[in-house]
């Protein structure tokens, strides 16, 4: 079969772009920025309190990924007398779906989310994918596919892949396309 020569016009180019790459969010709209998610940081003020939840939040992080999650538990309820923190909950809440016990993960989820500033964009990134999986988990995919676009905007691949995959018109419409280019080669 004769390769064809497409002359595309430059929008045409990032609409098909676009399609073959749905995970890139700028792809139709250049002018839009998302960050790198590794680039992502908490700026939170520098006391005396804030130190010392910090320091116990590591302690839970650190046994929860030795299984020790009464213990982790513990050590994030201890932060949280020390300071009010969103990502001190956004990390109990992670230990508390392990617990399997995803009605206080959500709340926890919940709350992070809500005290969370504007500087915190790595913690409102994570709770909100967390609690996108929460729903998913749910069967609420309208709630899940806000939550992921939430993350996404804040720079989540994670979220980018979990919009892709709920989105069965997306990946329908994907497919037919590239068998259609397919044969055009």
């Amino acid at each position: 079969m004769p390769q064809v020569n497409l002359k595309l016009s430059s929008h045409d180019q990032q609409v098909l772009e676009s399609i073959f790459n749905p995970l890139e969010l700028s792809s139709i709209h250049p002018s839009v920025s998302v960050p790198c998610e590794s680039e992502l940081a908490d700026v939170e003020p520098d006391t005396e309190a804030v130190r010392s939840s910090r320091e116990l939040e590591l302690q839970g992080v650190l046994l929860t990924e030795k299984g020790s999650l009464d213990e982790a538990l513990t050590q994030f309820q201890l932060a949280l007398n020390q300071a009010q923190r969103a990502s001190v909950l956004n990390n109990r809440a992670q230990t508390l779906r392990l617990a399997k016990r995803d009605g206080e993960a959500l709340d926890d989820l919940n709350k992070a989310l809500e005290i969370a500033s504007d500087e915190q964009t790595r913690t409102k990134c994570h709770a909100h994918c967390q609690r996108g999986v929460l729903y998913r988990k749910l069967d609420n995919l309208d709630a899940a596919r806000s939550d992921f676009e939430a993350a996404a905007q804040l720079g989540s691949k994670f979220a980018r892949e979990q919009l892709v995959e709920i989105n069965p018109y997306a990946a329908l419409c994907n497919q037919m396309l590239r068998q259609a280019f397919d044969q055009l080669q």
